[in-house]
This record gives structure tokens, sequence and C-alpha cells, in this order.
């Protein structure tokens, strides 16, 4: 690792862990619809019960909050905020992606719930400490 970025390897960590994160759902995904002979190109009808609708919306979901993440990762790093706070809401922002993703395949909805907003919790710190730099 470059010696300037070896005070936020975590949040170097952080964006591989992301990455693969986005890497498994998609892999999951495609899982699913082949093992459902899904058709390729089909929507996927809007229904919480079927396993294929939950890890297309956990994947999408993730997605969604994704370009949120990496702006304001970089506007910490960028702002040279002290590594440890930002990069604390980084790592939580991953575990609780990861949650998110556990509890949307199972069909916990109200984990599931709680997990995206805790989700948003860490992308609003990352923020506050981005601004304090």
């Amino acid at each position: 690792m470059q010696a300037w970025l070896l005070p936020y390897d975590l949040t170097v960590y952080a964006f591989g862990a992301i990455g693969g994160l986005l890497l498994l759902q998609v892999l999951v995904s495609d899982a699913v619809g082949i093992l459902g002979r899904h058709p390729p190109g089909v929507p996927v009808a809007p229904d919480h019960a079927s396993l294929l609708f939950r890890v297309h919306r956990a994947h999408a979901n993730t997605n969604e909050t994704l370009a949120g993440f990496v702006g304001l990762a970089l506007f910490a790093l960028g702002g040279d905020a002290d590594p440890s706070w930002p990069t604390g809401r980084r790592v939580a922002y991953g575990a609780t992606r990861v949650a998110h993703m556990a509890c949307y395949y199972a069909g916990w909805q109200l984990a599931r719930s709680v997990s995206f907003g805790l989700s948003l919790v860490a992308l609003v710190g990352i923020l506050v400490v981005g601004v304090m730099a």
C-alpha cells in the first residue's frame, strides 16, 4: 500500500469489501435467477415472498447508496479528516450493508429496515466528519 494511504488502510479495505459485496450480490442474483429458470431480460415480479425479488432488491439498494458512500468517503479523505473518525463510519456502513443484504435474503423486514437505517446513519456520520475537517 502506498505510504500516504497507510492512515486510511481500513478505508481502502472498506472500499474493497463494498466492491466484493456488490460482486457477491450479482453472483447470488444470477444464480437464483438461473436456478429459478427466470428468463434473462424479463423484469422480476415485485413479490417479497420471492427470493429472486429479494436478491434483486438487495443488490439494487446497495447500488442506490453506493454513490453516496464513495462521494462522502472521498470528501472526508480530501478534507484531510482525522482517519479514525471517517474510517469507523465507513466500516460501519460496510457492516450494515452486509446485514441489510442478509436480512433481505432471509425476508426479515424489520431487521432489514433497521440495518438500512443504520447504514444511512453511517453515511451521515461520514458527511459530518468531512464537514468538520
